[in-house]
């Protein structure tokens, strides 16, 4: 059938709305399976190029969960699965599901220049989840061959491939509520990386509270998505809780929205979907791309949830963006921010619905100084004023506390935020230390985010520790801090990475490296290195700055510390200096 007569899934108006009461994943889609609803992937241009209702999915993820056993594969074994953006990566996750796999999404995110940084961050990811099969699309199937290459693996090919395996005849396990659904590696780290595992009951819990209490979703609803299936706003927020809550989904690929940012509005005006999320930079993005003429024609009326999070969000950013897309029938008020983490399988808070987004605008050197908020008038220009954006109550069932070397704090008082709930994950992968030091034995969860409380709603001031967030992408600087360590003028615990805000306050990356080399030939050789090195590997510009040896900031116990490296740098540096820096590292890439 041509893409021209691809009919999209309709609205629900036939099956009974239910908010995610299920057991299981595999309960839910049983139960979405009964309706006329499902999911619909276009392509860049706006044309649909499959259209495939939940009973459609749920007849060939069981189909595929046979073929899948028929590998002699046991319940609980991984299945990796590169997430791409299309129908046979939600066929094979719900495939997993029937058949007691779990499956594991790895990222679809191959960057020029980057490719054996990318076999390798595959090659640590399959052997972290121990995986037993991997499925990749033709596009994608040398480089998860190169990084299983040596790995006890059963197989690992096209999803094709697998459609065309026998069928085993044998019973699908029982699946319950205490069984695993997948595990989701926390994006970020490529070196050391950390698989949150989310077991039915933990996700339906999430979904339940998303579904019925922070979005407030019924059966006229219609979502839409370009976020990534490999990030946990993708996965849960864009493909289980439409299907948990029976509603259409339209995809747009995340590589297509970055080449046309315009096709998101395109495709809410034509699909009418109601609620759709991004980090800042997308809206950013969008805002920045669209033309007089394009607002003109889009149609944004029907956009009752605009939810933002994943990242520290800007308040500019998202004024700007109502402002651009008024004509358009924007209303401001569909402005929704949240606050959410993996390891608590997504949402932790929500702002309240049909209100837009608040701020409390903060004098930022007493909340350093002095970890308390204290809020200034908007025309207070004493000491150094920052809007911070109010994410909202946090979701039924969650315990929120704000603590500082185990005391527990009160309104206005900043600290890292603790949280205890039945959608906090069971533990990292095969990582019972790690597991160890952020789950209590009595269930908190340290997020290692910096926030306050008051009234019971939530601020985030600082993201998780030590974590670089630039344009939505997590980045560990351990990763960074590896790269200048392999350098022979670099010693281990030389180099130390961070993220800085520039002259516009948008988030850069910063390495800050000792060096005992005082030859300025060779200083500069070394920056010039580093600086590719990291654009090679990562895919990252990153301003390289050289120290004079043991002037590196530590911790009491001798550790080095980021939070004080990066606020030194900020300190040291004004707004001009700041612009100077952003523009050199773009000179230093464009030369490298």
């Amino acid at each position: 059938m041509s893409q021209d007569h691809i009919t999209a899934t309709p609205t629900n108006h036939g099956l009974p709305f239910r908010p995610a009461d299920f057991g299981t994943i595999t309960d839910a889609l049983d139960y979405a399976a009964q309706g006329e609803t499902g999911s619909n992937f276009y392509t860049g241009r706006g044309a649909i190029y499959a259209s495939i209702p939940y009973r459609e999915m749920r007849v060939q993820a069981l189909e595929l969960a046979h073929q899948l056993l028929g590998l002699g594969l046991a319940k609980g074994d991984r299945v990796a699965l590169v997430a791409e953006t299309d129908p046979n990566f939600v066929r094979f996750f719900y495939a997993c599901q029937y058949a007691g796999l779990i499956p594991v999404a790895l990222p679809a995110s191959v960057k020029v220049g980057a490719h054996q940084a990318y076999v390798e961050q595959l090659q640590r990811l399959l052997e972290a989840s121990d995986a037993v099969v991997g499925v990749a699309s033709e596009g994608y199937l040398s480089f998860l061959e190169e990084a299983s290459a040596g790995l006890n693996m059963r197989m690992v090919d096209t999803p094709e491939s697998f459609y065309r395996l026998p069928a085993t005849e044998q019973v699908l396990p029982a699946i319950g509520p205490d069984d695993i659904s997948y595990i989701q590696y926390t994006s970020g780290s490529t070196r050391f990386p950390r698989g949150v595992v989310i077991k039915h009951a933990t996700a339906l819990n999430n979904l339940q509270a998303i579904i019925g209490d922070g979005l407030k979703m019924s059966n006229e609803d219609r979502m839409m998505s370009w976020l990534p299936f490999y990030h946990d706003m993708g996965l849960v927020g864009f493909v289980l809780v439409p299907m948990a809550a029976q509603v259409s989904i339209d995809y747009l690929d995340t590589r297509e929205f970055a080449l046309r940012p315009r096709q998101w509005m395109s495709l809410m005006t034509k699909t009418r979907a109601t609620i759709s999320f991004a980090p800042s930079f997308g809206y950013e993005l969008c805002a920045r791309r669209v033309r007089p003429a394009d607002v003109k024609s889009y149609d944004l009326s029907n956009w009752r949830v605009a939810g933002i999070g994943a990242e520290m969000i800007r308040p500019q950013t998202l004024e700007y963006f109502c402002e651009v897309m008024a004509p358009a029938g924007f209303n401001p008020r569909a402005m929704l921010a949240c606050y959410g983490m993996a390891e608590c399988t997504l949402a932790i808070s929500f702002s309240p619905l049909n209100t837009g987004f608040t701020t409390h605008h903060i004098d930022a050197d007493h909340l350093s100084e002095h970890h308390r908020a204290l809020l200034l008038s908007e025309n207070d220009t004493e000491g150094r004023g920052r809007h911070f954006v109010n994410c909202g109550v946090p979701l039924p069932n969650f315990e929120v506390e704000i603590r500082d070397d185990g005391k527990v704090l009160g309104d206005w008082e900043s600290g890292v935020i603790y949280l205890r709930g039945p959608s906090v994950m069971s533990g990292y992968f095969n990582l019972p230390e790690e597991t160890s030091h952020a789950l209590s034995e009595d269930g908190w969860l340290n997020t290692g985010d910096i926030g306050y409380m008051v009234d019971g709603v939530l601020t985030i001031t600082g993201r998780k520790k030590d974590l670089i967030i630039i344009h939505g992408r997590n980045i560990w600087p351990q990763d960074l801090e590896h790269v200048a360590e392999t350098q022979p003028e670099v010693r281990s615990g030389d180099a130390v990475a961070f993220s800085a805000p520039n002259h516009e306050g948008e988030e850069m990356c910063v390495l800050m490296v000792q060096c005992r080399e005082r030859d300025p030939q060779k200083r500069n050789n070394l920056i010039r290195r580093l600086t590719a090195l990291v654009r090679m590997e990562m895919s990252l510009d990153c301003y390289v700055m050289l120290v004079p040896n043991r002037s590196l900031p530590r911790t009491s116990s001798g550790k080095l510390s980021r939070a004080k490296a990066r606020l030194d740098f900020i300190n040291a540096h004004n707004m001009e200096q700041l612009g100077a820096a952003a523009e050199e590292v773009r000179l230093r890439v464009a030369s490298a």
